[in-house]
C-alpha cells in the first residue's frame, strides 16, 4: 500500500535460454546474466531503468540517481560506476587473465540504462556478438553479465556516461573504494558485491554494517502512505477498504476489534529459501502453524517431529525479523531443512490476528492436503507417513472429510516423547499426560471421545458438538479462518463450525496423536482473564457469526445457536 508504487514480475524461466549457452564461473549462475537481456524482456513502452543488484544499500533519494540522465549525451546509453577492484588490470595473481575492460572496467551492480536508444543500436547483437567472439579464447565469464558489458564498452567506449564513484561504492576484500569515500563526503549507495557480504574484509566494514542493519531495523509501517504526501491512484480494494472503515462506529466498545478484520499487513513471503517437490501420489500433507517471537524455540523440535514441508506465518516486528533472521541461520536444524516456508506478517494494531496468519499460512502450502495445527503442539514421529496413508484409506480426494488427530497435553517442561500409542496410554494412566485442556476446558476435544480411541484400531465419525475444536487433517480448498477472530478465543471453534455447516464429516484417527507442550501464557489470554471489555466484545463478535452462519446456510445453521444456549 505505498501509494504510486506498482511491481512487477517477469519470469526467469521464459528467458533462461537467451543466456544459458554463455558458460560461467560466477556464484550467481545463470541469473547473474539476466541483464543483458533487459531490452527485451521490459515493457516496449519503458524508455528508461535504473537497474540495481540484490546487495545494495541506497543512503541517499533514489530520484537523485535519476536526475542523472539528463547528463548523458550524445550516444550515451549506460550510466556506471568504475570498477573499484584490481580485478580488470589483470595483476592479482600469477597467470590471472580477465576478460577486455577499459582501464578498471565499470561495476554493473548500478546501472543507469536508456531502453529505448539501446534497442536502436541493436544492443542484442551487440552483446551477442561479443560475447561468442570472447568466449572462443576466455572459455567462460568470471563475473558474469560485468565481463560481456566490459568487452562491448571496450570496442564501444562512447557507450558509457561514468557515474562518480558516490554512486556505487564496493565493498568487497579487494577494492579501492576507500580511495572513493577519502574523496568524498556523501556516499549514496553501498555496494555488498563480495561473496561473503556483511562478513567482508575491509576496515571500514562495521560503519557500513551498522547503517545497514540500522535501515533493516526500522519500523516499515512508518514507510507506509502516513508518511508520503504523493497522491496514489486508489484502487477498487483501497476504495472498499475506506469505505468499509467509514462504516465502522468509532464510539462503539468494540471498534477496535472490528477495524482489526480490514488492517493490512505488509507481508514478506517466503522469507527464507522454500524448495519443496510434492509426490506423484497425491498424498502429500503440509503441517500449518503460526507463531510469534515467543515461541521461537519450537520449531526445531517440531522439524525433528515431522520431516514432510511446514509452512508457517510469523508475526514479528521488522526488529524481530532480523533476529529470526540470525536465529534461523544459527541453527543446523532449521537450515538442513529447504521444505518450511516462512511468511512474515509485520506488527500492526494491537491484537495477535490469528486467523489472518493461519490463513496466510494455509493460502502458501504447495500441496493437495494440509495438517491445522498449532506451534505449541509436537507431532508424534511418524504421523507425517501415517497421514498420507491415511489419506488414500479414507478416500479424502473425492470425500468431504476432516481427520481429527487427537491432541494431548503434559505440564512437564522435560517429556520423554511417547514413541507408540501403547506408550502414551501407560503415560495417560500414570498421570504424565492428560487430554488436552482436560483441566480448564473439556468441551473443546471432549466429541474426540478419548475413551473410545483408547482402544480404536480402525478409524471412527464423531458428530460436532459446541465449542468443538480438534486439530484436523483437510484438503486446501477447505475455508478459510474467519478474521473477526483475534487474540484469544473462538478462533478455532468458528472455522470447526464452518466445516460442519459444510458437511464435512469428522473422522477421528486411531493410531495418531500430538502433545502440547507447556509454555508461559501469551499476552492475549492474559488479556482476556483480566479485561472485561475483551470477554463481551468476543462474546458479541461470536453472535454476529452465528448470525452471519445462518444467513448463509440458512436452517441447517440453527442448530448452532441452540447448541450455543444449552452449553
Amino acid at each position: 500500500m505505498v501509494p504510486a508504487v506498482r511491481v512487477d514480475f517477469y519470469n526467469a524461466d521464459e528467458l533462461k535460454s537467451e543466456v544459458s549457452w554463455i558458460p560461467n564461473k560466477h556464484y550467481s549462475g545463470i541469473y547473474g546474466l539476466m541483464k543483458l537481456v533487459l531490452t527485451k524482456t521490459l515493457p516496449a513502452n519503458l524508455e528508461r531503468v535504473i537497474v540495481l543488484d540484490t546487495d545494495i544499500t541506497f543512503a541517499t533519494d533514489i530520484a537523485e540517481l535519476w536526475a542523472v540522465f539528463h547528463k548523458f549525451k550524445g550516444q550515451q546509453v549506460l550510466g556506471l560506476v568504475e570498477n573499484q577492484s584490481d580485478w580488470y588490470l589483470g595483476n592479482l595473481w600469477k597467470n590471472h587473465r580477465p576478460w577486455p575492460a577499459l582501464g578498471r572496467g565499470y561495476n554493473t551492480g548500478v546501472i543507469l540504462l536508456l531502453l529505448d536508444k539501446l534497442r536502436k543500436m541493436k544492443w542484442e547483437q551487440m552483446w551477442r556478438l561479443t560475447a561468442e567472439r570472447e568466449l572462443m579464447g576466455m572459455l567462460s565469464t568470471s563475473l558474469a553479465d560485468q565481463d560481456i558489458f566490459n568487452a562491448v564498452i571496450k570496442q564501444n567506449p562512447f557507450l558509457v556516461y561514468q557515474l562518480p564513484c558516490f554512486w556505487n561504492v564496493q565493498l568487497s576484500d579487494h577494492t579501492r573504494s576507500e580511495q572513493c569515500y577519502r574523496d568524498v563526503s556523501d556516499l549514496k549507495v553501498i555496494h555488498w558485491n563480495s561473496p561473503k557480504k556483511l562478513r567482508v574484509k575491509n576496515k571500514h566494514v562495521e560503519f557500513f554494517r551498522n547503517l545497514y542493519l540500522t535501515f533493516l531495523e526500522y519500523d516499515g509501517n512508518l514507510l507506509r502512505r502516513e508518511l508520503f504526501g504523493c497522491p496514489s491512484e486508489t484502487d477498487v480494494n483501497s476504495e472498499n477498504l475506506q469505505k468499509q472503515l467509514s462504516e465502522l462506529d468509532e464510539d462503539d466498545l468494540c471498534y477496535e476489534f472490528r477495524r482489526e478484520r480490514f488492517t493490512v499487513h505488509r507481508t514478506h513471503l517466503y522469507f527464507l529459501h522454500y524448495e519443496f517437490e510434492p509426490s506423484a501420489d497425491n498424498t502429500d500433507v503440509t503441517l500449518v502453524a503460526q507463531l510469534s517471537m515467543d515461541r521461537l524455540q519450537m520449531l526445531e523440535a517440531i522439524c525433528k517431529h515431522w520431516e514432510g514441508p511446514i509452512s508457517l506465518a510469523l508475526y514479528l516486528s521488522d526488529a524481530e525479523a532480523q533476529q529470526f533472521l540470525r536465529y534461523a541461520q544459527g541453527s543446523e536444524v532449521l537450515m538442513s531443512r529447504q521444505n518450511v516456508g516462512y511468511h512474515i506478517v509485520y506488527k500492526e494494531g494491537q491484537f495477535y490476528p490469528v486467523n489472518l496468519l493461519r490463513n496466510v499460512a494455509m493460502k502458501h502450502i504447495s500441496t493437495p492436503y494440509m495438517f491445522l495445527s498449532d506451534i505449541d503442539f509436537l507431532p508424534m514421529y511418524g504421523l507425517y507417513e501415517y497421514l498420507r496413508k491415511s489419506v488414500i484409506q479414507l478416500d479424502l480426494a473425492n470425500t468431504k472429510k476432516a481427520m481429527i488427530v487427537p491432541a494431548f497435553e503434559t505440564l512437564r517442561y522435560r517429556l520423554s516423547f511417547p514413541k507408540s500409542k501403547a506408550e502414551l496410554l501407560s503415560m495417560l494412566d500414570m498421570g504424565t499426560l492428560f487430554t488436552f485442556r482436560y483441566h480448564v476446558w473439556t468441551k473443546g476435544h471432549a466429541p474426540t471421545n478419548f475413551a473410545k480411541w483408547r482402544t480404536a484400531t480402525t478409524p471412527y465419525q464423531v458428530e460436532w458438538e459446541a465449542d468443538f475444536e480438534p486439530y484436523v487433517v483437510v484438503r486446501r480448498d477447505c475455508p478459510e479462518y474467519d478474521r473477526r477472530f483475534v487474540g484469544f478465543g473462538w478462533n478455532k471453534v468458528a472455522h470447526i463450525m464452518e466445516l460442519d455447516a459444510q458437511e464435512y464429516e469428522f473422522t477421528v484417527l486411531p493410531n495418531a496423536y500430538m502433545i502440547h507442550m507447556p509454555h508461559a501464557p501469551s499476552f492475549d489470554i492474559t488479556k482476556f482473564r483480566s479485561n472485561k471489555q475483551y470477554r463481551i466484545c468476543l462474546k458479541t463478535l461470536k453472535e454476529e457469526f452465528q448470525q452471519d452462519m445462518s444467513r448463509r446456510y440458512g436452517f441447517a445453521a440453527l442448530k448452532y445457536l441452540t447448541a450455543e444456549n444449552n452449553s
